[in-house]
């Protein structure tokens, strides 16, 4: 028996020993949301070391949770088992509850642009945008240099997020404080609002712009109720 475990024979308790080590369920929110490759799921928890996330997937592994399987060129890939894809529930369940419960501005003090703009490009719509390639700039001015900018390069269905100046002409610079980009990510608030009260300017073409809420990735919560101010 597992002398740090629970004890109990309950399955609320046996669950909890898998799933309630710290940022066990993060790594199964990052593996639900498609990301199979293990530098791909340390930018969806920047702030895990990589030891401790490989100790955490061998830990889901041995859970029978996740499986490992070669992808191309013989990489390693994670992969839901089918108890790992039937936590898909109650892992949505969770951000849901802290979507409609957990005060927002609780929630607006854990700022990261790196994981924000990861978010955005994968829950980012292409189809209201040009069809061609679109690059989009955003600029946090109150972030150090290192983490002042960022690109979503879009063409077609492929969007690339880049923290180094892809080169390519921008067709729309979006200048906000992280704190609103955030906001209107979680779905607190909407981009025209922000752009209102002086907090978020758009410059260059005037459809990419007008189009900004539609295309926005936004979180999987943010149609969510809220209970809390």
């Amino acid at each position: 028996m597992d002398p740090h475990g629970y004890g109990q024979f309950c399955p609320v308790s046996m669950a909890a020993e898998i799933l309630c080590s710290r940022w066990t369920v993060l790594v199964i929110r990052e593996l639900l949301a498609g990301t199979t490759r293990f530098n791909d799921l340390r930018r969806g928890v920047p702030r895990m070391s990589p030891a401790l996330l490989s100790k955490r997937l061998k830990e889901l592994e041995r859970a029978h949770i996740i499986e490992t399987v070669r992808g191309t060129g013989g990489a390693v890939e994670y992969h839901l088992s089918q108890a790992g894809r039937d936590l898909e529930p109650i892992v949505f369940g969770i951000g849901f509850w802290g979507q409609r419960w957990v005060e927002s501005q609780l929630s607006l003090r854990n700022l990261d642009p790196s994981l924000l703009m990861w978010d955005m490009r994968r829950n980012l719509n292409p189809e209201p945008l040009p069809k061609k390639r679109c690059t989009i700039q955003f600029l946090y001015p109150e972030l150090t240099e290192n983490k002042q900018n960022w690109w979503l390069v879009v063409d077609s269905s492929v969007v690339d997020l880049c923290a180094f100046d892809p080169g390519f002409e921008i067709d729309l610079l979006v200048t906000s404080s992280l704190r609103s980009m955030t906001s209107i990510w979680m779905g607190l608030s909407r981009v025209r609002r922000e752009i209102d009260e002086g907090r978020m300017s758009l410059d260059g073409d005037p459809a990419v712009a007008k189009a900004m809420q539609q295309w926005l990735g936004l979180s999987p919560f943010a149609s969510g109720s809220r209970a809390v101010a």
